[in-house]
């Protein structure tokens, strides 16, 4: 074998490795787009929650507002009432006892 025919098949082997190695990289190179593709996907998903649940939030608060407004509203006038009828319960059983 002459030197030339030596440097060819040299280089061939060279070629045919380097594409093997590119079609490995090129497999890879699939894989982690499909990675950062899915990546992505969960990323959107989990803005989606958070933005829904940011949104729960914020009505159940406001729901919540209201509810302690009306609510101690109501029952601070229910102890009130209560308070002043044991008052008036007191009241009466002292001016019995005078």
């Amino acid at each position: 074998m002459s030197s030339n025919e030596q440097m060819i098949a040299t280089f061939q082997t060279r070629v045919q490795d380097l594409l093997l190695r590119f079609q490995e990289l090129k497999k890879e190179n699939a894989g982690l787009y499909e990675m950062v593709e899915k990546n992505e996907q969960d990323i959107k998903q989990l803005q989606a929650k958070l933005a829904q649940a940011d949104n729960d939030y914020n009505t159940l608060k406001m729901a919540k507002m209201m509810e302690i407004t009306d609510g101690d509203l109501e029952s601070a006038k229910a102890r009130v009432a209560k308070l002043i009828r044991e008052v008036n319960k007191c009241i009466a059983i002292l001016s019995d006892e005078q």
